[in-house]
């Protein structure tokens, strides 16, 4: 029960994928009928993916996973940032535009790594600014207004993720575009740059719908193997070079429009491709499945442990993933990591799987939504699937009851 560190392929995927390689082996840039199949494949996909979150297939750019889009999307706006202020007249303008003239991110405190750690490097380096939002205690999400107050006159970029990957907290980011939009309006009136806005939405698709017109984003991360795909990704950029600016961090043959150089993984693309399409028809049976399969869980795991139990991602009044259960079983000798290693069945987290080296210290991301110490270092994040059934369930926590009368019985 960890599908929010990664997915098995769908069988269609698969197929997908095999078929490309035995027939589209060609290279899409080749003019012959093996490369136009291979072009063919790679362009259906870009319209499945678009598709399946509501935009252009012009607007798409194939990327090597999650971490790459997220990285491209930082690189650019800095590049941007600088490019629009060295093409500003004069220094006495330049100065009132942009005071300072270092170009400043705002991100919340439970971002992936992806987004956290490149907007730390820079810090380091002394090249941009970033302010980290903390996500309130009450109802584990990044406030809107707290987000706008940390907006500066050389603010380029907010980046909020769509939904937490420990705690499925869903993060207001219609809202926040509603809201940055008119922020811009008054920025434009100033001469102050606009703010770009970029959501990572890896955790979110294939477990609820996705519009980016409801989401008003420039920027969203799509990433292939959290959604039954292979493990490539995209960018969806709103209005690609025209409206939204993007560099290349490659150079090379000039595909992707040169925004992303490199000969195409058809065999990759194409199986992303049918993942998008299978989400576009079924996100809500998907959704309804992984919701009820989620919520007896959390029902057997009251009934089986009963003030034992917290349920660390139950935020009043805020909406969450269908899947993810966030829970510690309160007792001095119940660590997450020591309780999964004595389960027998349970195939599960203690947070983010790019965290699992941590050993007994408690997520940060847990301890930014006001979980306690002590309550957080015993964390296990459940995630079902598609094919998750209640037996399965019923399973899972007749071993978790047994794993933890054996820790207690050692103590």
């Amino acid at each position: 029960m960890d599908y929010n560190a990664t997915t098995p392929l769908e069988p269609e995927v698969i197929q997908a994928m095999t078929e490309a390689m035995q027939e589209a082996w060609g290279n899409p840039s080749s003019p012959y009928p093996a490369g136009r199949k291979a072009k063919d494949i790679i362009s259906a996909a870009r319209e499945s993916l678009a598709k399946m979150i509501g935009g252009k297939p012009q607007d798409i750019i194939f990327t090597s996973g999650g971490t790459e889009s997220n990285n491209l999307v930082i690189h650019s706006v800095l590049r941007h940032f600088h490019k629009a202020h060295a093409s500003v007249g004069d220094a006495a303008e330049r100065h009132r535009l942009v005071e300072g003239a270092t170009p400043h991110f705002v991100t919340c405190t439970v971002e992936h790594d992806s987004i956290r750690l490149p907007l730390e490097h820079l810090v380091e380096e002394q090249v941009a600014a970033v302010t980290f939002v903390p996500v309130s205690k009450v109802n584990g999400q990044a406030e809107v207004d707290d987000i706008l107050a940390a907006v500066r006159p050389a603010t380029c970029l907010v980046t909020v993720m769509l939904a937490n990957n420990e705690t499925g907290v869903i993060m207001p980011i219609p809202e926040l575009g509603r809201r940055v939009a008119a922020l811009n309006q008054q920025r434009a009136a100033s001469g102050l740059p606009r703010v770009l806005l970029h959501t990572d939405a890896a955790q979110a698709l294939g477990k609820r719908r996705v519009d980016v017109k409801d989401l008003g984003v420039d920027f969203l991360t799509i990433v292939g193997h959290k959604l039954y795909g292979p493990r490539i990704g995209a960018l969806y950029v709103r209005g690609l070079g025209e409206r939204t600016p993007l560099y290349p961090m490659l150079f090379g043959g000039g595909q992707e429009r040169g925004f992303r150089p490199g000969t195409e993984n058809t065999p990759m693309i194409a199986g992303l491709g049918k993942a998008a399409e299978l989400v576009t028809e079924n996100c809500e049976a998907y959704e309804a499945h992984m919701r009820a399969v989620r919520d007896y869980l959390e029902t057997r795991l009251v009934a089986e442990f009963d003030q034992k139990i917290h349920l660390n991602s139950q935020f009043p009044g805020t909406e969450r993933l269908p899947n993810t259960c966030n829970f510690s079983i309160r007792g001095p000798q119940l660590q997450g990591r020591l309780v999964l290693a004595q389960c027998r069945t349970l195939l599960a987290s203690v947070g983010a799987a790019c965290h699992s080296d941590q050993g007994d210290r408690p997520s940060p991301v847990l301890l930014s939504c006001g979980i306690p110490a002590e309550v957080a270092r015993n964390a296990l994040r459940l995630s079902v699937g598609r094919s998750t059934t209640l037996a399965e369930v019923d399973l899972v926590v007749q071993d978790l009851k047994q794993a933890v009368a054996r820790l207690e019985g050692q103590a």
